[in-house]
């Protein structure tokens, strides 16, 4: 079955209309939000709907974190990912990205800050240096504040960063003193 989904907002509710085409019948489902109408129409037809998680407490961060080291391709099943495995970081939980990975949620006062003291714990307790939040197109950009999708991108970037620098030579003093000099005070 294939099945087309168009949404619209109704300015003077505020409501959300989903309607559902499967070519046979068309069904019309009505929520407080895009998300839950489309999968009130989903349901409808039959399928299992997908209904994002509610947002993280204050000062929780959701965020995804990947061993994808460059110029390497680890299985998921490596013997090196046994241990965080067998004990995965407090809030975390390990899955299959194609590449080891674990889905988190962690108090911090900032996403960076959540990404890197996480980082730093699976780096000394298990000796992996996780690379990637799994952002796949670097390019995009949301001027969103400290915790948004924006932030996700640049910690993207500087875990790459922090990873790729050394395999070049750089240390991380190299590093700092170009973000610095390249972006002036930070």
């Amino acid at each position: 079955m294939r099945l087309s989904i168009r949404r619209e907002r109704d300015d003077n509710t505020g409501l959300w209309s989903a309607v559902g085409d499967d070519g046979t019948r068309t069904v019309t489902m009505t929520a407080e939000t895009s998300d839950e109408a489309s999968a009130l129409v989903e349901e409808a037809f039959g399928l299992i709907p997908y209904r994002p998680k509610p947002p993280p407490p204050p000062g929780w961060h959701r965020f995804n974190l990947i061993h994808c080291p460059v110029a390497e391709r680890p299985a998921f099943d490596d013997p090196r990912y046994d241990g965080i495995k067998a004990d995965p970081p407090e809030g975390c939980t390990v899955k299959d990205f194609d590449y080891f990975g674990l889905e988190c949620e962690r108090p911090a006062p900032r996403l960076l800050d959540a990404v890197a003291e996480l980082c730093a714990e699976i780096r000394a307790e298990h000796g992996l240096v996780m690379t990637d939040l799994g952002i796949e197109k670097l390019w995009e950009w949301s001027a969103d504040g400290t915790d948004g999708w924006g932030a996700e991108i640049v910690g993207q970037l500087l875990l790459m960063a922090a990873e790729r620098g050394p395999k070049l030579g750089y240390s991380v003093d190299d590093l700092v003193r170009f973000l610095r000099t390249a972006g002036g005070t930070l």
